[in-house]
């Protein structure tokens, strides 16, 4: 007889966040779902007590000195937890990712490919045999001397260099050159070189233009200043830099995030000459099996791969190499990532996509009874991908496992055994667990949120904006885009659907908004670390028409605010100048001649200088990884103590840090500089997040949601094109409400909305779709419908439209 104490997992006082003494009980070998509202618990039950309760039972039998290597999520605040089977766990991606981390090395792929190589490759006559390490670009052995392995190099041309031969050299023609006193270093060099710098540049000799521009030469030579009005400028030592030179030696070495955007608006990203963009040594590439080399098969999609290597299994080495990857591939397929290849860079992925890479390793495995702890495993999945996903999941629970998944969309909450709903609300308002039992007792919850949006969904409704204009893309070519055409309406909200891979970033971000950014002279908001390995511009267009009706873009995407600690909400958002000033006008800071500048964590003077303002410090361990503790001097607040005795309202600095945004709203609404920041903050569904949250404990739905604060809280300017990515993820169906309230809000004020989206009931709701597909990869990148809803749902092509009719109420 089966133990039934034991097939249940029974929490009893769980106080973890904002959890209030919840005891509640849920089936294992079961697929279980925890729905609630932003904020509410969720994540505090399943990653906070579930997985950090079963992570602290398996630390308990590991050597104290091993325990330092894992990444430990603490103790949590329980009184009673019984029936708990171990825990793996699957959360979103947060902060940063690795530009050399890709889909093969996040599935191990990788290793099983390059061991095929190593082991079963054919070599070039007389050639010795590699390890399996000479295969990969992130080894010594392997990378590329020329790149180091990246695949490409930055160059520069004389057009590039000189924007406008029309100019002199006194006039600035050469615009890569630095500014202020450097710039003015290099021209009066070259004048006492003997060059003419009042001569348009196009009137220059050539031999002279490349000297200027290309020399590898550093003359030093005496340079005699011009003298200025009211100044006495003596003669100096001078040396000289071409222009070349300086934007290369700048990418190479400099900190600065300023100065090296400036230097790639001179550059240009092109493939490595000497490996081809293939990041790898000769010898590498020389080694084939199935007739292509390492580098070669791992930029093909996965399915094509697959069926290459099928074909190709002559000796019991290969064979047993080659059904590794296939297995492994195979599971890949079944979560909808077929259309992913091997070299493809994680910064490049959703977070659902790099979640699902993740999971697909994991039917990989043999484990047998654990519980699988999931965060949205559906986010950036197309509603036809999400039934795969799905099927996985009762795989995993069939083969003897339990799954506990913190989820909104809701035909997973529908297909899940039982439910646990949190909250009512966010933060101090959530906490409680309303509901845990099947589906269809949720309708006795007269509390739940989440009852209305599963039980008795509302119909969307497309309000049909008449546009003002149109952008018109003529003959898009990228990626998997081919002499695509598209319009996108202005002055209207517009959704581009389609299943994963189909094209819908490539069109949006890398065609729409780059030849948008192009016309405007904008820079690129990307991160120094996660430049485009190819120019993302106007040029993959063959024609473009109506840019002109567009005066600002505004992008909204999923990737981090910043990449430390000292990056948070308050900061990014700006609504932290409101509160230093605050303080700063306080009695006892003007006593102390305090200025605002002196609560502030990232300059000396307020800020602990122990941990400099970060809170933490790190602990460096011998042969093992650095961890991080509470600084010993501030125990966590990042100031020092004068800075601390200086309260507003009888709060220091640091306790405002540890506000949440409802809690801040309340405290400042009367300062409204603070409180429109706070309100916009709480619009977009972020009450629960405290004030000094770091940016990199934040999710990329939280991060994008905090850009869009910061837009919304701006002057309403009109004419503006605000694109963003999947904003709906990790949104609650009323959180989504509220967000399309506010999106909607914009285009009333006469701004054009541009989202990728793959939640229906949003498609539903604008005023044009854009579906793309039929199918992802090879098989995607056309526009199979394009028109309103109701015309894009009667479409007989693509995938979105049997969902879309759903949504819309019909058959």
């Amino acid at each position: 007889m089966p133990d039934h104490e034991n097939a249940t997992v029974r929490l009893r006082g769980v106080r973890v966040h904002n959890l209030r003494d919840v005891d509640v009980d849920f089936p294992r070998d079961a697929l279980v779902a925890v729905t609630g509202v932003s904020g509410s618990g969720k994540s505090s039950l399943a990653f906070g007590t579930v997985y950090a309760e079963a992570q602290a039972r398996y630390l308990e039998s590991v050597a104290p000195y091993a325990r330092r290597l894992i990444d430990q999520v603490g103790v949590p605040d329980a009184r009673e937890i019984t029936g708990l089977p171990p825990a793996v766990a699957f959360q979103q991606a947060r902060g940063a990712v690795q530009a050399r981390s890709t889909v093969g090395t996040v599935t191990a792929l990788s290793n099983s490919l390059r061991m095929l190589f190593s082991r079963a490759g054919t070599y070039p006559e007389g050639a010795e045999r590699l390890d399996s390490d000479a295969f990969s670009p992130n080894t010594p052995a392997g990378a590329c001397p020329s790149c180091h392995g990246l695949g490409r190099i930055h160059e520069v041309s004389e057009e590039s260099l000189v924007p406008d031969p029309g100019l002199s050299i006194r006039e600035k023609a050469i615009a890569a050159w630095p500014g202020a006193w450097q710039g003015k270093n290099y021209r009066d060099i070259l004048a006492e070189l003997g060059y003419d710098v009042d001569r348009s540049w196009r009137e220059l000799p050539q031999a002279d233009r490349e000297w200027i521009l290309f020399t590898d030469e550093q003359p030093v030579v005496t340079v005699h200043p011009q003298r200025e009005a009211g100044r006495i400028q003596r003669p100096y030592q001078g040396t000289y830099q071409s222009a070349r030179r300086y934007v290369l030696h700048t990418l190479a070495t400099t900190q600065s995030t300023t100065l090296r955007n400036r230097a790639l608006q001179y550059a240009e990203v092109l493939p490595c000459p000497a490996c081809g963009g293939s990041r790898l040594r000769p010898e590498a590439l020389a080694v084939t099996f199935a007739g292509a080399n390492v580098a070669e098969l791992a930029a093909l999609p996965l399915t094509v791969l697959a069926a290459k290597l099928r074909s190709e299994q002559d000796d019991e080495v290969a064979r047993v190499i080659v059904a590794d990857i296939l297995a492994r591939i195979e599971a890949l397929v079944e979560l909808g990532l077929g259309y992913l290849a091997m070299d493809r860079t994680t910064p490049t992925l959703s977070a659902g996509e790099l979640q699902r890479l993740r999971l697909a390793a994991t039917l990989h495995s043999t484990l047998f009874g654990v519980i699988y702890v999931l965060d949205e495993p559906s986010a950036g999945l197309h509603p036809d991908d999400t039934r795969a996903l799905l099927r996985v999941l009762d795989r995993i629970r069939d083969g003897g496992n339990s799954l506990l998944v913190v989820e909104h969309e809701p035909e997973v909450i529908r297909h899940a055994d039982w439910l646990i709903d949190v909250g009512p609300g966010a933060g101090e308002h959530g906490g409680r667990v309303l509901h845990s039992g099947p589906l269809a007792d949720l309708a006795d919850s007269a509390e739940s949120v989440t009852r209305a949006h599963l039980l008795d969904p509302p119909v969307p409704v497309s309000r049909q904006r008449t546009p003002s204009g149109r952008i018109e893309l003529r003959g898009v070519s990228l990626h998997n885009l081919v002499e695509t055409d598209v319009d996108f309406p202005l002055g209207v909200f517009t959704a581009v659907t389609g299943v994963s891979g189909s094209g819908k970033t490539t069109l949006v971000t890398g065609v729409l908004a780059a030849a948008v950014r192009d016309h405007l002279g904008a820079a690129s908001s990307r991160p120094d670390d996660e430049e485009e390995p190819e120019d993302l511009s106007a040029r993959h267009v063959r024609e473009i028409a109506g840019l002109d009706a567009v005066k600002r873009l505004v992008e909204v995407d999923q990737r981090p605010i910043g990449r430390t600690p000292r990056s948070n909400l308050a900061t990014y958002t700006g609504l932290f100048d409101g509160v230093r000033k605050l303080f700063a006008a306080t009695e006892e800071a003007r006593n102390r001649k305090y200025s605002a500048g002196r609560f502030s964590f990232n300059v000396d003077g307020g800020r602990c200088e122990t941990c400099q303002g970060e809170g933490a410090v790190a602990v460096e361990l011998l042969f093992l990884p650095s961890s991080y503790s509470p600084c010993p001097a501030c125990r966590g607040a990042r100031y020092n103590p004068e800075t601390l005795e200086v309260r507003y309202r009888d709060k220091t600095i640091a306790d405002v840090l540890a506000m949440t945004v409802e809690e801040a709203r309340d405290f400042f609404a009367d300062v409204p500089a603070v409180a429109r920041s706070l309100d916009t903050l709480r619009d977009v569904g972020l009450s629960y997040l405290t004030l000094g949250q770091p940016a990199t404990e934040l999710s990329g739905g939280e991060a994008q949601r905090i850009k869009l604060a910061s837009e919304l809280q701006r002057t309403r300017r009109g004419r503006t094109l605000f694109v963003l990515d999947e904003p709906t993820t990790g949104l609650h169906p009323a959180d989504v409400e509220v967000l399309m309230r506010l999106l909607h809000a914009l285009v009333d004020a006469g701004n054009t909305v541009v989202v990728i989206e793959h939640d229906m009931s949003v498609v539903a709701a604008a005023d044009h779709v854009i579906d793309l597909g039929p199918g992802g990869g090879d098989e995607g990148g056309a526009v199979v419908a394009a028109g309103t809803p109701a015309e894009v749902a009667r479409a007989d092509v693509g995938r979105t439209a049997p969902y879309l009719r759903a949504a819309l109420g019909q058959r």
